[in-house]
Order: structure tokens, then C-alpha cells, then sequence
């Protein structure tokens, strides 16, 4: 299974819906970055991203993006082959 990768908030709803999302699909190792309290890590997420909000979920080396992409990934069937990849 590909390595999944997330910036996240304790505070954040839709990282706890892309992680249980995650989880469903057999992910159980996940790298978890919290950004709370953390502004250059923030700083250092969206240097990678170009985004600001939270989750920014990586499998492998690939941005997945938010949940909502996410959520629209595993719905058109492309989040399972990702993580097998």
C-alpha cells in the first residue's frame, strides 16, 4: 500500500471525514502532521500545496488535495488503484 501523508487539524471536521474515509479503505498507516500551533509547518504545507486549508492528504508522492477531492476521487474509482500503487 502506498504511504498517505496528511496536514491536519485536531479541530478540523474534514480531516476526521478523509481519515475515516482512509481507514475504510485498509490505510492504517498514516503520517499525520498537525498544524496547530505550528505556523511554519502551515507555512511549509502550503509551499507544497498552494493551499492553506487543512487536510492536504499526499499518497505516495501524489496531492490528492482536501477531502472533498478525496471524497470525488474514491467516487469516480481512482482512490483505490492510488493506494495500491
Amino acid at each position: 500500500m502506498a504511504s498517505v501523508k496528511m496536514y491536519t487539524s485536531n479541530y478540523c471536521p474534514y480531516c476526521s471525514r478523509a481519515k475515516a474515509l482512509l481507514q475504510q479503505h485498509g490505510v492504517s498507516d498514516l503520517e499525520e502532521i498537525v498544524v496547530d500551533g505550528q505556523p511554519e509547518v502551515r507555512a511549509h504545507m502550503t509551499k507544497l500545496t498552494g493551499r492553506t486549508s487543512v487536510p492536504q492528504i499526499f499518497i505516495g508522492d501524489t496531492l490528492v488535495g482536501g477531502c472533498d477531492e478525496l471524497h470525488a476521487l474514491d467516487a469516480r474509482g481512482g482512490l483505490v488503484p492510488l493506494l495500491q500503487a
